[in-house]
């Protein structure tokens, strides 16, 4: 009978939940660790095998440090493949884009988030289910528009369609939106400032967090960008980063060259891994307020 009351004072006790608590925290911190080098295994892969020597490179078993280092495999990439002009070409597509994503899907989120207008949720709806229009889908009569107006093997059809609004990216800005204090907003009418200040000097700054996700997403989709330049660019000198990387596998002589393929892809990637690591606490901060964590 002893016994059995000291184990239930054991079993009642804080020390007993502050085991239970650590070990189940310290099991989820491994699982998320495991994970996470599940998912960092290919892109540390191509990096080491971008110094490797080519018979390094796509053996069995897979080698993960190289034997011999060798940086040069970039400047010899960097010899067939073109990098300046379509590194030039992407920054001022991805830009461009990046400001007419933020600027429209801003405007249209406070739009739908603030004013009330006749069948705002039903336009709404709407403008949500483009979403699960494939680009294929409208690939030919949105070519044939292109080539109509003479957009085609130029920069329009890449830039021109951000400034008029993406339906993710104005669902992310109308949650963040929705989320902030009504009397924030009469406060500011009760001061006399017209919606366009209200706009511009108190939801913009306050909705930094959720711009922040859209900037970064922008930019993604923009610089990895493969099928609408392969599409609509002609040009060698308009072609932007990804359409320059897949010609540089199919040069000749480029074909089981891997380790200058794994340089080019280092080279490609490396931008937007550094603006992720740069923004990554206000794209989390961000995306959590918008309401997108899963």
């Amino acid at each position: 009978m002893a016994a059995a009351t000291t184990t239930q004072r054991f079993l009642d006790s804080d020390g007993f939940v502050r085991i239970t608590r650590f070990v189940s925290r310290a099991l989820l911190y491994l699982l998320l660790i495991v994970m996470s080098l599940w998912f960092l295994a290919p892109l540390f892969w191509m990096f080491m095998s971008s110094f490797m020597p080519l018979d390094q490179v796509g053996v069995f078993p897979v080698q993960w440090i190289p034997r011999v280092w060798q940086p040069e495999n970039y400047t010899d990439a960097l010899q067939f493949w073109n990098f300046g002009i379509t590194f030039r070409n992407t920054m001022f597509v991805t830009i461009i884009s990046l400001i007419g994503d933020i600027g429209s899907c801003t405007l249209v989120a406070y739009g739908f988030a603030r004013f009330r207008f006749p069948f705002r949720d039903a336009l709404f709806l709407i403008l949500l289910a483009t979403l699960m229009l494939p680009f294929a889908v409208r690939l030919i009569p949105v070519y044939a528009a292109y080539e109509a107006i003479g957009w085609i093997d130029t920069f329009y059809p890449l830039i021109v369609p951000n400034f008029f609004g993406n339906a993710f990216y104005i669902f992310i800005c109308r949650q963040f939106f929705l989320g902030i204090p009504q009397d924030l907003l009469d406060a500011a009418k009760i001061d006399g400032a017209s919606e366009v200040r209200i706009f511009t000097q108190v939801m913009i700054p306050l909705a930094k967090p959720a711009i922040v996700v859209i900037a970064i997403l922008s930019f993604q989709n923009s610089w990895n960008d493969f099928l609408g330049p392969l599409i609509y660019l002609k040009d060698p000198d308009l072609h932007t980063l990804a359409i320059g990387l897949y010609k540089f596998t199919s040069l000749p002589g480029q074909g089981g060259i891997y380790n200058q393929q794994m340089a080019a892809s280092t080279l490609m990637v490396m931008p937007v891994l550094i603006v992720f690591f740069l923004f990554q606490k206000q794209f989390i901060q961000g995306a959590n307020i918008s309401g997108l964590k899963g």
